[in-house]
């Protein structure tokens, strides 16, 4: 039981840290049905701005991850701006491979900028790197902020779109862009204000991995924007809370292969689960069948 329960704690720091990655790739994709493959690279971006606000400029823990989220913020912003706009009556495909592109320019102009090699946090203060034991499970103070921080966002996020005017004008265009814009709407604000909320979390989500696992680098972005996309097909793309659940399930199936000694597979058993729900049920756990009139 112990055991259990210590897995199940290290499953709750990683899913969080998925789905706050998730929550970006639903979001946009319930606005404009673009899955943007750069999200996992604005992640990395935001690790790297915590890094540099921590190392060079001596910030705490707090203060790096707020600027770390608005730097993202605005990075969110550029890219929908300059290549998503231009392409948004065009084909799908024509999209998906702008976003594949563009995750490929943030991850080598990264790379130009900082170097190849992994980077190592600076050392934490007191609050992050203590532990304390309930009932002989041991937790790490890093594991109770990731988790609360998490919490606080996904909460702020979910009073943004169901109690705020900005919220019920995304809900309003991912229904319907041609009516919302005829009730006044300004969609292209919209659409921007979305990227910049996933944006804001996947920055977060960077900072809380570079605490966590103390070690980042320009492609850290690929694997973890994978399995939070994975995790957001496993909920039901464009649905928030299912990004929730299918960040903290594909958290929690990592961790149990892990724990069990097969830690080499973790990444494929991700994989299997996309491949098994797109089988049993391409729409998501949470998702529905729409029909489409011809």
């Amino acid at each position: 039981m112990t055991e259990f329960l210590q897995q199940l704690i290290n499953s709750l720091s990683l899913g969080s840290i998925y789905a706050l990655i998730a929550l970006g790739y639903t979001m946009v994709y319930g606005i404009i049905k673009l899955i943007n493959f750069a999200h996992g690279d604005v992640y990395m971006v935001g690790a790297y701005v915590g890094y540099a606000c921590m190392t060079h400029l001596h910030l705490g823990f707090f203060e790096s991850l707020i600027a770390a989220m608005i730097i993202c913020t605005i990075l969110g912003v550029l890219i929908e701006r300059v290549a998503y706009r231009p392409l948004r009556n065009s084909t799908r495909i024509a999209a998906l491979i702008t976003a594949i592109g563009v995750s490929l320019l943030i991850e080598y102009t990264m790379m130009y900028f900082v170097g190849a090699d992994p980077r190592a946090y600076p050392e934490m203060p007191a609050y992050l790197t203590g532990s304390f034991e309930v009932g002989g499970v041991i937790i790490r103070n890093q594991q109770v902020i990731i988790i609360g921080v998490a919490v606080v966002l996904m909460i702020a996020l979910q009073f943004i779109v169901k109690k705020t005017k900005m919220g019920k004008a995304m809900r309003a265009v991912s229904q319907d862009p041609d009516a919302a814009r005829l009730m006044g709407i300004s969609v292209d604000r919209t659409i921007s204000f979305t990227f910049a909320i996933g944006s804001a979390l996947a920055g977060a989500a960077g900072v809380l991995v570079g605490v966590y696992y103390n070690s980042i680098n320009p492609l850290m972005g690929i694997i973890p924007g994978l399995k939070a996309f994975v995790a957001a097909v496993f909920g039901g793309i464009g649905i928030i809370p299912g990004a929730l659940i299918g960040g903290y399930v594909i958290g929690g199936a990592e961790t149990l292969v892990s724990s069990i000694g097969y830690s080499l597979f973790k990444d494929g058993v991700v994989f299997a689960i996309l491949i098994l729900i797109l089988i049993v049920k391409p729409t998501g756990l949470l998702g529905k069948n729409v029909k489409e009139k011809v």
